[in-house]
């Protein structure tokens, strides 16, 4: 016995089905994806990459003048939530250093500060404010007299 079933016509209204379907997945994960790219884009990184490009010889060479110091950086969070800084050279504590950090949030949702540092009896230098729970990134500024010194960290 041999079953024969009769196919059904190919419509119009099958095609239609299947287009919408199609172009309506399509649109709905590039909505979701650009609502995720709008909700995480902190900004721009330069307002004007030709205008930044006048600076990039500069920028080399001052990061070559900051390799040259040979200082190396330990930064830490305490159990306080303050941040511990120390700068060593040839393993040894950096003194009279002068610090500008700034703490920004990453994605911008919250306006950066300036963060303040005091030494402390260990001999490293504190922030006098804690840091806030979550992530931040600190921009430090670390200067010895014409010496100077610049990091970016992430901090949790």
């Amino acid at each position: 016995m041999t079953d024969k079933r009769e196919r059904k016509a190919f419509t119009g209204r099958h095609a239609a089905i299947i287009l919408i379907a199609f172009f309506g997945t399509v649109i709905g994960v590039n909505m979701v994806m650009a609502s995720f790219a709008l909700s995480t884009f902190g900004g721009t990184v330069v307002d004007n990459s030709y205008v930044a490009s006048q600076h990039y010889n500069e920028w080399l060479a001052r990061a070559d003048a900051q390799y040259r110091l040979g200082w190396d950086k330990s930064v830490a969070v305490d159990e306080g939530r303050h941040v511990r800084l120390i700068v060593r050279k040839d393993g040894a504590p950096v003194d009279g250093l002068r610090v500008v950090a700034t703490l920004r949030h990453p994605l911008g949702r919250a306006p950066a500060r300036a963060m303040r540092f005091a030494p402390a009896a260990d001999g490293t230098l504190r922030s006098l404010d804690a840091l806030p729970a979550g992530r931040w990134q600190l921009d430090l500024s670390v200067h010895r007299g014409a010496d100077e010194a610049r990091y970016r960290i992430d901090l949790q």
